[in-house]
C-alpha cells in the first residue's frame, strides 16, 4: 500500500458531513408515493434509523442503507468507518445485523486497485466483528470515492427501538464523544494531534452492538444514533416524534480532547452550520449560549454513539454496563420532560 495515499486531499465534505439538508430532504420525501401495508412497523414518517417491516410475530426484519465519501485518510480506516456507521442503524433500533452488500463509487483512473482492495477489506471485516454475511454488492465508476453498505438486520417486533417513544421522567444518555468533524476539518489543515485524531478514528470504527444489547436488556423503547444531523438535530427528531421535550445539558456533552478549544480557533465545518438552519423553530438555545458548546452540539457525528432514553432509576447502571462495555465517554446528558407546546421541542441549557 501506498504510504502517501492520502483520501482526504481532495475531500470537501466527507462522511455524515456530506448529508443533504434534513428540512429540504424531508420536504422531497413527504412527495414521494409509497405503498401501505400492515406489516410496515416503521416507515419514514417519523424519520428513523432505519425501515422496520413485521414477518412474523416472532420476527421482523430492519433494513437501512447508508455510504458517503472518505471520512479520514487511510482507505482501510475508511471501509471500516463507513461499514460500522451503516450497521449502527441496524442497532440503533435493537435488532441484529444479518447480512449486507457493498455500495460503491470508485475512480478507478485515480485510484489503483489497491486502494479499492483496502477499502472493501476494512468494510469487510467490520461486517464480520458484527457477525454478519457480506453477499456481493455494486460498484460504479464515479469522479469521487463512495462507499458503504446495505444492511438487514432482524429483531422481534415486540423489541424494536424507535426514535419516537422516549417518556417524560426519563433521562439520555450518549454513548460516544462529539466532535468527529471538527476533528476530521482539524486534520486536513494540521490542527489536530495525531493522538486525538486517531480517538476519532477509533471511536467511527467502533461498532454500537454492545450498547445495542444493552438497550434490549435493559427494554429501553426509544434511542437513535448521532450521525450527519448533529446531536441536536437526531434529538429533535426524538422529540418530534415522541411528542416531548428533550432537555440537554451542553455542559455534560462528551467530546474528544482539543475539540473545543479548535472550535473557539474557528475551526468549524460548514455542515454545522447547515445543521443550525435545519433546527430553527425547534430547538431552544440559551440567550448567553457558550458558542463553542452550542456548535459542538450541531457538529455533523460520523458513526456516532447512541442517544438513548432510559428510566431514571436504570440510568446508573445502564451507564456503568456502556462505560465497562468499552464506551469509555458515556454521560448522561439531558432529560425528558412533558411537551410544552409552546415551546421547541428541544431545550439546550
Amino acid at each position: 500500500m501506498n504510504d502517501k495515499i492520502d483520501l482526504l486531499k481532495d475531500i470537501e465534505h466527507g462522511g455524515c458531513s456530506a448529508k443533504l439538508p434534513a428540512d429540504k430532504l424531508r420536504e422531497i420525501v413527504s412527495q414521494i408515493p409509497v405503498l401501505e401495508s400492515p406489516d410496515l412497523m416503521v416507515g419514514s414518517n417519523t424519520s428513523d434509523d432505519a425501515m422496520v417491516m413485521k414477518i412474523t410475530d416472532s420476527l421482523a426484519i430492519i433494513q437501512t442503507t447508508d455510504f458517503f465519501p472518505p471520512v479520514c485518510s487511510d482507505p482501510f480506516d475508511f471501509g471500516q468507518i463507513a461499514a460500522a456507521n451503516a450497521i449502527s442503524d441496524i442497532y440503533a433500533m435493537g435488532g441484529a445485523p444479518l447480512s449486507a452488500l457493498n455500495l460503491v463509487m470508485f475512480p478507478s483512473q485515480k485510484y489503483g486497485e489497491e486502494v479499492l482492495l483496502e477499502i472493501l477489506r476494512g468494510g469487510a471485516e467490520k461486517v464480520i466483528e458484527a457477525g454478519a454475511v457480506l453477499g456481493g454488492g455494486h460498484t460504479i465508476e464515479d469522479p469521487q470515492i463512495k462507499y458503504g453498505l446495505a444492511v438487514t438486520g432482524t429483531a422481534h417486533p415486540g423489541s424494536i427501538i424507535t426514535n419516537c417513544a422516549a417518556k417524560p421522567g426519563e433521562v439520555l444518555i450518549l454513548t460516544k464523544p462529539l466532535g468527529t468533524a471538527v476533528v476530521v476539518a482539524g486534520k486536513k489543515i494540521d490542527l489536530v494531534s495525531d493522538e486525538v485524531y486517531e480517538k476519532a478514528i477509533s471511536s467511527m470504527k467502533q461498532l454500537n452492538n454492545h450498547a445495542c444489547s444493552i438497550m434490549v436488556k435493559s427494554g429501553i423503547m426509544a434511542a437513535t444514533d448521532i450521525t450527519g444531523f448533529g446531536l441536536c438535530g437526531h434529538a429533535c427528531e426524538m422529540a418530534l416524534g415522541s411528542g416531548v421535550t428533550l432537555k440537554i445539558n451542553l455542559h455534560h456533552l462528551p467530546s474528544f480532547e482539543g475539540v473545543y478549544d479548535m472550535i473557539n480557533s474557528g475551526c468549524i465545518p460548514t455542515a454545522s452550520f447547515r445543521n443550525l438552519r435545519n433546527v430553527e423553530g425547534k430547538a431552544e438555545f440559551p440567550e448567553h449560549i457558550d458558542y463553542n458548546l452550542k456548535m459542538l452540539a450541531l457538529d455533523a457525528q460520523t458513526s456516532g454513539g447512541i442517544l438513548m432514553s432510559v428510566k431514571e432509576s436504570d440510568s446508573k447502571r445502564i451507564l456503568n454496563e456502556l462505560i465497562d462495555s468499552g464506551y469509555e465517554y458515556s454521560a448522561i446528558v439531558g432529560e425528558v420532560t412533558e411537551r410544552v407546546p409552546e415551546k421547541p421541542p428541544v431545550c439546550l441549557i
